[in-house]
C-alpha cells in the first residue's frame, strides 16, 4: 500500500502490519490506524507511529526498554484481555517522545505506554499503577545516567577513552 505522509513523502507500507487502536489514542481519539516506522536501524531506540489516516500525523517513539533497561510495568488486566495479549514475547512497548528544541527537554512519557500486541496489531495507550514512571522523563538525563552505570569500577583513564570513542 502506498502511504503518502507530511514528514516521509511517499512510502509503500505492508498492510498487514497496520496496528488498530479501537478506542484512538487520548487526544486522538478518531485516529484508528498506524503504523511503526523504523529509520532502517533496528538497534536504535528511535521509531515513528505514522497515522494511517492523517498524513500529517505522526508520533516520535522511543523503546523505553532501551533507554532504561530496568523498565518494567505491569500492563492493566483490561488491556490484556482487550488486546487478546496471550504471551509477554508478542508485546511491543514504545514511549511517546516530546521532542523539544532543547535537546536535554527532550522526555518520553513512561507513565503512559503504547502497548501493541504483535499477533494481531492491535494496540493501545495504557496508564501504568506506579508512582515509579512520570510522564516527562528526560532521555538525555537517563543516558547520562546510563553512561554511568556502564563506566562503574571503570579507572578514569578508561572512561575517558569510552567518552571519546562515543
Amino acid at each position: 500500500m502506498l502511504l503518502k505522509t507530511k514528514h516521509f513523502g511517499e512510502i509503500n507500507i505492508d498492510e498487514k502490519k497496520i496496528i488498530n487502536f479501537e478506542d484512538g489514542i487520548p487526544g486522538f481519539e478518531n485516529e484508528k490506524r498506524f503504523i511503526v516506522l523504523y529509520e532502517g536501524d533496528d538497534k536504535s531506540p528511535f521509531r515513528w507511529m505514522q497515522s494511517i489516516d492523517n498524513p500529517d500525523l505522526a508520533f516520535a517513539m522511543v523503546d523505553p526498554i532501551m533507554i532504561v533497561p530496568d523498565y518494567d510495568g505491569e500492563i492493566p488486566k483490561e488491556a490484556v484481555e482487550k488486546l487478546e495479549i496471550e504471551k509477554p514475547e508478542d508485546i511491543m512497548v514504545l514511549s511517546i517522545v516530546v521532542v523539544r528544541e532543547e535537546v536535554e527537554k527532550i522526555s518520553m512519557n513512561l507513565k503512559a505506554p503504547i502497548i501493541i500486541n504483535t499477533k494481531n496489531n492491535k494496540g493501545m495507550q495504557v496508564i501504568l499503577d506506579t508512582d515509579r514512571y512520570s510522564v516527562r522523563h528526560y532521555i538525555v538525563d537517563e543516558l547520562q545516567r546510563q553512561e554511568v552505570k556502564i563506566g562503574a569500577g571503570v579507572d578514569t583513564e578508561e572512561k575517558r577513552v569510552y567518552s571519546d570513542r562515543r
